[in-house]
């Protein structure tokens, strides 16, 4: 019985962590799809612009005035990129921890 339980126990948690991997992938895929947006001028009255920016402003983890150069593009790929690259390495982490468990 206990054997069951721990298989059941270690299943779910793969469920989970394949989860948290998906969700964390969606978060990156948009602040990327942001800043790539942001690089390409496109336009920021369209609906996939504003979306994909509204969305970007609620995962940027704080970051989105950390660096402040003089050029706004520049600012974007730098804030928005730091905050994919966290997002990902967070997600890794808890994966992975998850997975162990």
């Amino acid at each position: 019985m206990a054997a069951t339980v721990g298989t059941t126990v270690r299943q779910g948690l793969g469920i989970i962590a394949t989860i948290v991997r998906i969700v964390g992938l969606v978060i990156v895929a948009i602040l990327v799809g942001h800043i790539v947006l942001t690089l390409l001028d496109a336009n920021p009255q369209n609906f996939l612009t504003e979306f994909v920016a509204d969305w970007a402003g609620q995962f940027n983890l704080g970051l989105g005035d950390l660096f402040t150069p003089e050029q706004p593009k520049m600012a974007v790929t730098l804030n928005y990129g730091v905050a994919a690259v966290l997002w990902l390495v967070l997600t890794t982490v808890v994966v992975r921890l998850l997975r162990r468990v």
